[in-house]
């Protein structure tokens, strides 16, 4: 194949390949071309050859193959075909080949053992896997024997045998102890290959109960343990010395094979007093740099990637002060198969040859078989176009039914490779695939790449003219590409118009056109320039710039290349750049840079801010730069540099800066190196190795840095190993089946000598895998592919240069590509809380199927319909997504009684799994929303019409309307509060028997079974009587008149509701008492026409006797009624002059020295008179020492029952803002105030209690967590219920206290 020639990345973006050919055609990877090409089957993924499954988990045989047409799949089992279909426990996944055996549902691992063969197949040929042999993993339990103890004297050795059972794979041995922390182990104590623990001298701490020999079998994931060990040391005085002896390996000499490129690991432990000490020889020659490790105290050799000429004879040396002792261990390495060259696929054109070559070395020799189709090539179908020779296939003058798939075989009794590589012959026009009419821009006398990616078969010519009638284009002023790319080394003004590409072939001819514009540069044609200004003047940079008029230049300035300060004294103009007032942080380099779509110029001047001079004759300047630098003293490491200062302008030299200039890896860039004090002249400077050094020297005073030096003499440092390695390092797989390993690579004064390159290493974590290492060049990045997915592996990359290797890089963990999740997650439960709220159970999945970084789960909800509308929506669906390995969460904000459905899915980095089946649930009702509106209209004398909208948010089945209202008078005090309960079905009601000119407040929500929702409030006026008060309609005193209901047949208008109210006034109401021994204070509440002239009746309660009738002094509501008995009970009443049969309902009092009871005393016998003044006596001494403790600051006994279990319900409420307060003295010594006594009519109301969370505010404003629990508070007041007539307004009296207790 002939070689490409190097183009910019930038412009070959569509020669890309498809695979790599022997004398084959390129095919680039353009998506649609893809599409259409036939080609034979390539096998994508594949499990590896020993494939060893947990017997607990489901089998999942990997085949994954691409081909067009899309390959068939079929399967071998122990060499003979494996019909699927018969049996129920396996199935293969759609589109796919991979098989899946299910063990979960019943199966059992062990009947499914063997070798498994996947063919691909379609009508280009096929493909096939490797020998896959299953085996399910084994963790055996110990064997029980009796363990005697182990009685040793002090300075003997000691062997204790692990024995551990034969598992698959072979478990992991470690010591522990009893509280299972690791048993400490030295030169003196260590644990074999073989994990036995061996003791190369016992000493009186070895003395314990509890050395357990611990088994992990890590693809079970479980642990053995042996029975502890009990080893007892005695002492003996004195202890005897010992010269070394071999614990193992056994004998003077043994054997040992190992296979290329694993791990030899060697090992020799010795007894003997005092320890002895172990040392490692290889005899005739020396042991591998770089490869050798020792571990183990040293009893254990290392060397890693083993070849043959690690063979030879390997001499272990034990030592003490008594003597030695030695083994010589012999190691043959031999070899697996290995590739030197493995076929690769080919591409041809009919009547075209081509090669198939496989080579492969091992020892012994492998043998190599060929197979065409996954059929032995000396029994497949006869090709007259193909040859075998050896491990070389020719192909001559090929057709299009030549095409196949080819398999090379190489083993030996160590194993063998196995690759696949086809054949694929194809007739295809000429296809040009660059776009048509694409504009391709550059500058004058830059090159131009002009792209003509072409594929066809056979190959096509590629032919270039310029113009549409333009001769062809030939020349030494164009370079053509073998990918079809034409190329203007320097394009000219007159390079501008239009080009055409030609590709032709024997089966047709196709062409495209491309535009070429070459452009002016851009240039600056006066740059700012250096300028030297006193504080707080004014300076100027110019940057005049010129351009193609068809390009649009920005403009940006930069200070020391960084952005300008965000300060209005800087101003840009449209050529230049002003700094006004200008102060001491100005100083600095100025650049002006212009940019186009094409090319980008700069300039840069520096301005120095300098103090006015305080006479004419002393003028104050950056130092003059340094001069006579001189190197001496060079060492590898090391040199001394020395220079001569220059003037220092008045202004004293602070410090000098030394930088540094790498010839080699970085010319024309220097860089910072270090800096010394003014009053030094020289300086030692630390070196790296294979850099070509020159220096130079800043002086630095109060004005500013001088202008560099002249540079010194350059020093080239000899080269080395390096010194460090890549930072960095990450393994992240971008693919399923693929682990990318990424690292920051050197820079070139790090690589301390030529030739940087990488050794990247890597194997799989916690499977006994060696590492597999490859050298790559001096990049960034390498990809493993073929990895599992999503497993855990240890990476580490080296530096080494051609002097060798940097120290041994530190291991870091990484992960091969995740997938997306395989299952979804099952027994998905939800538990439905409240109306608003839900919580949702699952079952985790398994984690080997997250398949992935498990980030959490994601519970996708939405709302069905309402249950109490029965019509749908819009899904809108909502998702929570709960981080971690949660397995359940909170559903908040759901709307009552409505039908939801919800799913659940586990979430990776690649994304989201399957979703569970979907769940329903029903939320229960919940109490309604307010109701739409509330409007009153057609106000009359004493009517007012009610027409309302049904809730927007219903929450349920409504049950009825709840509808209050009371009149307000002139001082906006608020009158009885009168409540009608309407049927859920109204929609307007009618009052009647209002007041006439009166303001009403009504209060109107709807119910549900739940409970009441939020109410809407209103107000309304009924209008004047012009005709003079409205007399007490017929009927009044009897009380409320019936409601009356009126529904009517749908499409009519609905008549509203009837109700009759009992006229308001004038009445006298909430007559209140206040008695003592001899008088009584007492009050009302009167509502009527003003100018009212009252009078009191009085008598005693029980008596037959006329009232007695007091008048009372204009129209006051209070009287004072002296000349009682005390001791006595009293009926009074109220009443109005003038109006007829108007007073109000009796109350009765009892006057004497205690406080009686309100109710009506029915007995009439002395005992029992007696008896209640008693109790009544009883009950005031209580009260008056609870008094006193409260003047105290003390709190009584019920108080403080109170505080340890309040209950907010029966909390007092404070008079000004109804929250809850506290007992107070105050308020015990308060005097009777208007309305708050005990109502007229002898009851007390109760409190209503709503166990809402509505009473606790108008909302609850919480949040919710990642789980969904709420972690809000109650926050708010409850809306202030509407004031009663007959309910107290401010803190209880002692009066009413009594009251309460009898």
């Amino acid at each position: 194949m002939m070689k490409k020639r190097s183009i910019s990345a930038s412009k070959a973006s569509l020669v890309l390949f498809l695979c790599q050919m022997i004398s084959a055609l390129d095919v680039p990877l353009d998506s649609k071309l893809l599409e259409e090409l036939s080609q034979p089957p390539t096998i994508t993924q594949q499990s590896p050859k020993d494939y060893i499954v947990d017997p607990r988990e489901n089998i999942v045989i990997q085949c994954e193959a691409k081909g067009k047409p899309p390959p068939s799949f079929s399967w071998t089992r122990n060499g003979t075909h494996f019909d699927i279909d018969k049996d129920a426990q396996v199935t293969m996944k759609p589109n796919s080949g991979t098989l899946v055996i299910n063990i979960m549902n019943g199966g059992k691992a062990e009947a499914y053992e063997g070798v498994y063969q996947c063919t691909a197949r379609n009508e280009r040929g096929a493909a096939i896997s490797n020998n896959i042999v299953i085996r399910p993993s084994r963790s055996p339990l110990w064997t029980k024997e009796k363990l005697e103890p182990n009685q040793v004297r002090e300075g003997d050795s000691l062997v204790l045998h692990c024995r551990p059972p034969v598992g698959l794979p072979p478990p992991i041995i470690f010591w522990m102890d009893n509280a299972f922390q690791r048993l400490p182990q030295s030169e003196r104590v260590s644990q074999g290959l073989n994990g036995d623990l061996y003791f190369s001298n016992v000493q009186p701490e070895d003395t314990r109960e509890d050395y357990i020999c611990y088994a992990r079998f890590n693809h079970t994931q479980t642990i053995q343990q042996k029975q502890p060990i009990s080893v007892k040391v005695f002492s003996t005085k004195p202890v005897t010395e010992r010269q070394p002896i071999l614990l193992t390996p056994t004998g003077s000499t043994s054997t040992k094979v190992e296979l290329r490129g694993n791990v030899l690991l060697l090992e020799c432990i010795a007894a003997g007093l005092p320890t002895p000490v172990i040392r490692w020889i290889k005899e005739g020659g020396e042991l591998p740099v770089n490869r050798t490790f020792f571990e183990n105290f040293k009893k254990t050799l290392k060397i890693i990637d083993v070849s043959e000429a690690d063979s030879g004879n390997y001499k272990c040396i034990a030592r003490n002060m008594l003597g030695s002792v030695h083994h010589v261990i012999s190691v043959t390495v031999k070899a697996a198969p290995y590739w030197i060259t493995a076929p690769r696929n080919l591409v041809l054109s009919p009547g075209e040859d081509g090669t198939l070559i496989c080579r492969a070395n091992g020892n012994p020799k492998p043998n190599i078989s060929w197979f065409a189709n996954g059929v032995p090539i000396a029994i497949a179908p006869e090709d007259p176009s193909r040859k075998v020779d050896g491990d070389t296939i020719i192909f001559s003058h090929v057709q299009e039914r030549s095409s196949a798939v080819y398999q090379c075989n190489a083993s030996n009794e160590y194993g063998y490779l196995l690759a696949n590589a086809f054949v694929n012959v194809l007739a295809e026009p000429p296809r040009v695939l660059t776009p048509a009419n694409k504009l391709y821009q550059v500058i004058a006398d830059s090159p131009a790449l002009l792209d003509c990616a072409y594929f066809g078969s056979p190959k096509p010519e590629i032919e270039w003219f310029k113009g549409v009638k333009g001769s062809i284009l030939r020349g030494n002023e164009y370079v053509f590409h073998d990918n079809g790319t034409l190329e203007i080394p320097v394009a000219q003004k007159d390079s501008t118009g239009t080009y055409t590409c030609v590709a032709r072939n024997e089966l047709g001819k196709v062409q495209n056109e491309v535009r070429l514009e070459v452009k002016d540069p851009t240039m600056i044609i006066k740059q700012p320039e250096y300028k030297v200004i006193q504080r707080y003047g004014q300076v100027s940079f110019e940057c005049i710039i010129k351009h193609d008029s068809t390009l649009l230049p920005t403009v940006i300035w930069l200070k020391d290349n960084d952005e300008l300060p965000d300060d209005e004294r800087f101003l840009v103009g449209k050529d230049n750049l002003t700094i006004v007032n200008v102060t001491d942080k100005d100083d600095g380099t100025y650049t002006c840079i212009v940019n186009t779509t094409l090319d980008s110029v700069s300039a840069s001047a520096v301005l120095t801010v300098v103090a006015a001079p305080p006479t004419p004759a002393i003028i104050y300047a950056r130092p003059n730069p340094p001069f006579d630098l001189e190197l001496t003293g060079q060492l590898e490491r090391s040199v001394e540099l020395s220079w001569i200062p220059g003037d220092e302008n008045n202004s004293p030299i602070k410090n000098f800066v030394i930088e540094y200039e790498d010839g080699l890896h970085e010319p024309g860039v220097w860089h910072y190196q270090t800096e010394v004090p003014g009053t030094q002249t020289t300086v030692q400077l630390k070196l790296s190795p294979y850099v070509n050094y020159s220096f130079r020297v800043i002086a630095v005073n109060e004005i500013g840095r001088s202008q560099p030096s002249e540079p010194s003499e350059q020093y080239l440092t000899k080269s080395a190993n390096p010194d460090e390695n890549p930072s960095n390092v990450q393994g992240i797989g971008s693919e399923p089946d693929n682990l990318v390993i990424t690292w920051e690579s050197l820079k070139g004064f790090q690589s301390n000598g030529p030739g940087l390159q990488y050794k990247v290493s890597w194997r799989q974590k916690d499977v006994d895998d060696e590492w597999t290492s490859v050298i790559v060049a001096n990049v960034s990045k390498y990809i493993v592919s073929g990895t599992p997915t999503f497993v855990p592996y240890e990476i580490k990359v080296q530096a080494l240069n051609d002097l060798g290797y940097a120290p041994e890089p530190s291991e870091v963990i990484g992960h091969s590509g995740e997938d997306l999740p395989m299952v979804a997650p099952g027994n998905v439960q939800v538990h439905v809380i409240n109306s608003t709220l839900a919580k949702v159970h699952w079952d985790p999945v398994p984690l080997k199927t997250v398949r992935g970084h498990l980030q959490g789960y994601k519970v996708y909800y939405w709302k069905v319909q309402s249950l109490s509308r029965r019509s749908r929506r819009h899904v809108e669906k909502k998702i929570l997504t709960f981080r971690g390995n949660k397995t359940f969460g909170m559903l908040p904000g759901l709307e009552p009684y409505s039908s939801y459905k919800l799913n659940v899915r586990v979430v990776n980095g690649k994304g989201e799994g399957p979703a569970s089946p979907d769940k329903v649930f029903k939320t229960p009702e919940g109490v309604p929303s307010s109701p739409s509106f509330l409007k009153i209209t057609n106000p009359t004398l004493d009517s007012l019409t009610l027409e309302w909208g049904s809730p927007t948010h219903p929450n349920g089945v409504l049950t009825s309307y709840i509808l209050k209202f009371q009149p307000i008078n002139n001082t906006h005090e608020l009158g009885p509060l009168v409540e009608i309960r309407i049927p859920a079905n109204e929609s307007s009601l009618i009052l009647k028997n209002l007041n006439y000119s009166t303001r009403y407040k009504f209060y109107f929500n709807a119910q549900t079974s739940v409970g009441s929702g939020s109410q809407i409030t209103e107000e309304a006026v009924t209008i004047m009587d012009e005709a003079g008060i409205l007399r007490p309609a017929v009927g009044a005193g009897k009380g409320y008149s019936e409601i009356l209901f009126a529904t009517s047949p749908v499409m009519h208008t609905v008549r509203p509701t009837f109700y009759k109210v009992q006229p308001l006034y004038p009445r006298i109401r909430n007559v209140t008492t206040a008695a003592a021994e001899t008088y009584a204070n007492i009050s009302w509440e009167y509502e009527g026409p003003d100018h009212a002239n009252f009078y009191v009746e009085y008598g005693v309660a029980g008596s037959k006797e006329d009232w007695k009738k007091e008048i009372v002094n204009g129209s006051r509501s209070f009287f004072v009624l002296k000349g009682l008995t005390p001791g006595t009970a009293y009926k009074v009443r109220v009443g109005a002059e003038g109006l007829s049969g108007f007073r109000s309902s009796e109350d009765v009092f009892e006057t004497g020295p205690a406080m009686a009871s309100r109710q009506i005393d029915i007995a009439t016998q002395g005992w029992f008179i007696g008896l209640m003044c008693a109790v009544a006596l009883l009950i005031l001494i209580l009260l008056i020492v609870c008094f006193i403790r409260r003047n105290k600051g003390g709190k009584y006994p019920v108080k403080e029952k109170e505080d340890a279990h309040a209950d907010p319900e029966i909390q007092p409420m404070k008079e000004d803002d109804g929250t809850f307060g506290e007992y107070s003295d105050a308020e015990d010594h308060k005097p009777l105030k208007k309305g708050s006594r005990t109502p007229s009519d002898r009851t007390v109301k109760k409190e209503d209690s709503d166990d809402s969370l509505v009473d606790y505010g108008e909302g609850v404003n919480g949040q919710f967590n990642e789980d969904g629990s709420f972690i809000g508070q109650y926050s708010g007041k409850k809306e202030k219920e509407p004031a009663e007539g007959n309910e107290s307004s401010e803190a209880p009296s002692p009066v009413n206290a009594m009251n309460s207790f009898v």
